[in-house]
């Protein structure tokens, strides 16, 4: 085995005095992702600034050709670095798509013809057996009275798209914050269905569909937690991610799912980057995914705390992250409110609003100061 690059890696990671064998499997697979999963392009920026920007567009059009001619080419590069082999062919893509969710198939094929018909991009719109990839992420679902969804998205800065986006693509409204190009890292519906996506911390990649469709999926056939876990129990994902569900009742649900075992479902009201247990002991001691979990958990069974107090706690560390510069920072904490459909994007000292019946097409540039 070749002796880790431990030069190359974090100083975050470095400064944790793990044994060789630890720093040879995060030189292996962190220090990969970080440098090539997430080949998105480079928002307007000035040192670590980022800008964001709400999209109304109820119908593919040309807002969204616009955003997908310019982040295509890197898209591409990302989509294809393992080589063009080892990605499925177009018939196979649009089979398990139409197989898997076929309520998505119509807006599918608009966006291909978006595309000119280019048959690579009609292949990595599937989201079908993609290149991995890892995101941080701590999440947890208020139900004390009217519910919220709360999350951390945890993630090199310049690989956000940074896109929040108002649909209807199918006549139900979707408002959330966009990735791959239609899907979603987290949202809600217009029945009252919120969906917040994490890493499952495990390394195995197979067969199935990439996250972020997943969620968009959700939002946009289901009105429920119910009905969420009946459909996530039928769909396969190709890498171990975790969901949380809240809906408009109070009904919470995390879900375990991944490549080559069946779903896991527990009424637990929080998830970090671990699936219960932790499978790969070295990935969760450098982003201290237990102790992220333990605080969600600590914060929700605290009788005293108030919903708002929920909210602000996810901008306070061990929650909210700073090593910007290593690649592992907060770039945004969302709260989602299923009962008015309103959706919160929030930093410190600065809350940026959008609610499914008030969607205003503004922009938000965020400085993110390293620790």
């Amino acid at each position: 085995m070749e002796e880790p690059d431990l030069e190359q890696l974090p100083d975050w990671v470095k400064s944790l005095g793990l044994p060789p064998e630890a720093a040879a499997a995060i030189d292996r697979w962190w220090k990969p992702v970080w440098d090539e999963v997430g080949l998105l392009p480079e928002h307007p920026r000035r040192g670590e600034e980022l800008e964001l920007e709400a999209v109304d567009e109820p119908r593919p059009g040309a807002a969204w050709r616009a955003r997908f001619d310019a982040m295509w080419p890197t898209y591409r590069a990302w989509y294809l670095r393992d080589g063009e082999s080892e990605r499925p062919d177009l018939a196979a893509c649009r089979r398990a798509l139409a197989r898997h969710m076929p309520e998505l198939v119509a807006t599918y094929e608009r966006l291909v013809e978006l595309t000119g018909g280019d048959e690579t991009a009609a292949r990595l719109l599937s989201l079908y057996r993609p290149p991995g990839f890892i995101v941080g992420c701590s999440q947890g679902a208020w139900t004390r009275g009217a519910p919220v969804l709360v999350r951390n998205y945890d993630y090199p800065a310049a690989r956000l798209e940074g896109v929040v986006s108002l649909t209807a693509w199918d006549g139900r409204r979707v408002l959330g914050m966009s990735d791959c190009l239609w899907g979603l890292l987290d949202g809600i519906n217009d029945a009252g269905l919120a969906v917040s996506l994490t890493f499952g911390g495990r390394r195995d990649v197979g067969d199935g569909f990439g996250i972020p469709l997943v969620v968009r999926y959700l939002l946009e056939v289901c009105s429920d937690v119910a009905e969420a876990r009946e459909a996530l129990s039928t769909i396969p994902v190709h890498a171990a991610q975790n969901l949380t569900l809240l809906d408009r009742s109070g009904a919470y649900l995390t879900a375990y799912v991944g490549p080559a075992r069946a779903p896991e479902f527990h009424e637990v009201a929080a998830t970090t980057n671990h699936q219960g247990k932790v499978d790969w002991p070295e990935y969760a001691r450098a982003i201290r995914t237990v102790e992220r979990e333990e605080r969600v958990l600590e914060l929700l069974d605290d009788p005293k705390l108030t919903r708002e107090r929920f909210v602000e706690a996810f901008l306070e560390p061990p929650l909210r992250n700073t090593e910007y510069q290593q690649g592992f920072g907060t770039i945004y904490t969302a709260a989602y409110y299923p009962t008015d459909g309103r959706a919160e994007y929030r930093w410190p000292g600065f809350t940026w609003e959008q609610s499914l019946d008030s969607f205003e097409e503004t922009r938000h540039t965020e400085t993110f100061t390293p620790s």
